[in-house]
């Protein structure tokens, strides 16, 4: 069920952001002269969960959407970096935590049909403040505690915003109830 590439064309590179335009031919012969498909770096994100059992979260203004939202910590995986260790450096570095236990929770895609990545999502449960933030000059966000029944009524109300937070965190609580 493969589509063959029959040309590639580059519109943008840029460090976060490749796009480009393929023209492939399906299976069934049909060509398709502008098929758009944008690259990306792999993603990251984390549910962390103190000793005292509560969710670390992040608080952001997304410009895209023009809104301010709560959020997992989340990141891109740098060269020579495994998702777990891309994991682990982002919550450090946007919330001051670390440490615990890390078990790799899912992997997804955002869009399968027109983005390249894929988003590795952790499970760290026992997380405790170890040091300062330590933000990138883009970033602009506040680390909050939230309990369990907080995180669970932001999945009811929809106030997440971000799929790629709203799947890990609903198997988080299918798999540990409620």
């Amino acid at each position: 069920m493969a589509w063959k590439t029959l040309e590639t064309e580059y519109l943008i590179r840029e460090p976060w952001l490749t796009a480009r335009r393929d023209k492939v031919e399906l299976p069934t012969g049909v060509v398709l002269n502008d098929y758009y498909v944008l690259e990306y770096p792999d993603w990251v994100n984390t549910i962390a969960i103190t000793r005292e059992g509560d969710f670390v979260l992040v608080r952001q203004y997304r410009h895209a959407l023009g809104v301010t939202s709560m959020e997992l910590c989340a990141g891109v995986i740098e060269k020579d970096e495994t998702p777990l260790e891309a994991a682990q450096r982002e919550l450090l570095e946007e919330t001051g935590y670390g440490k615990g236990t890390w078990q790799t929770w899912m992997t997804l895609s955002a869009n399968p049909g027109t983005m390249t990545n894929l988003c590795h999502c952790f499970l760290a449960t026992d997380v405790e403040k170890v040091d300062e933030q330590h933000l990138d000059l883009t970033e602009d966000l506040e680390v909050h505690l939230l309990s369990r029944q907080q995180v669970y009524e932001l999945l009811l109300d929809n106030k997440l915003y971000q799929a790629l937070m709203y799947a890990p965190l609903w198997k988080y609580f299918a798999l540990e109830g409620k």
